[in-house]
């Protein structure tokens, strides 16, 4: 799924400052799972907004409404009769439903919420692991489910590099070795023979897979 981040406060806060009336909209699928946009977000947002701007003598007119799906043209009608009353609309879905709705209301204002992070997985109540980055090209049948892309710090389509240590990343030590996984895995299926494929070149940036712990659950996490 994809997984986001809500933007911080004082940023979102900046964002709706010239705005006196914004309908904040939570998306039902994703960022909901992902506890960043779903219906309870979208009611935390709003008070917490409400407060600040009270307190700013600056009071601000909020409305609520979580839709099923933002990137869903067909989940937007549901807009249609309240769009028109409001300045702005603050969205709390992913970078492909905030850009729908721009699409849909181009004489409206549409502002972000949360920040996209990645394509992940879901280990734990609130922690979501970056598994995938919709490369394009995907090759996990021949690594035996395991993506180099992501996986790897480097990126590496044909690897190990000469940095693999005992099985771990010379990136982090706590970062295991994409392709040492990925020739145990291959080894377990009888199938070694796919890591002497080689795979064209490919320009990746070098970066470790990222990992979003939401901030209620980082103590859960300590334990």
């Amino acid at each position: 799924m994809i997984v986001a981040e809500r933007k911080p406060f004082e940023e979102i806060k900046a964002m709706v400052k010239g705005y006196s009336k914004v309908l904040t909209l939570g998306c039902g699928t994703c960022v909901a799972v992902c506890l960043a946009g779903g219906e309870k977000e979208v009611g935390i947002l709003n008070a917490e907004l409400k407060m600040a701007r009270k307190l700013d003598n600056n009071p601000i007119e909020l409305g609520a409404v979580t839709l099923e799906r933002q990137c869903d043209m067909e989940f937007l009608d549901e807009l249609e009769d309240t769009v028109g009353e409001y300045d702005a609309l603050l969205s709390m879905a992913c970078g492909a439903g905030i850009q729908f709705l721009a699409e849909r209301y181009p004489e409206i204002p549409v502002l972000p919420a949360v920040n996209t992070a990645f394509i992940g997985v879901n280990k734990d109540v609130g922690w979501y692991e970056e598994r995938c980055r919709g490369c394009g090209d995907c090759v996990l049948d021949r690594t035996a489910g395991i993506c180099p892309v992501t996986m790897c710090a480097k990126g590496l389509f044909n690897g190990p590099c000469g940095g693999t240590n005992q099985g771990s990343c010379e990136i982090n030590t706590d970062q295991p070795c994409a392709w040492f996984m990925i020739y145990e895995r291959l080894a377990k299926q009888d199938r070694l023979s796919n890591i002497t494929s080689i795979f064209p070149p490919a320009d990746w940036r070098n970066q470790t897979p990222r990992t979003v712990i939401q901030p209620g659950y980082k103590e859960r996490q300590k334990a």
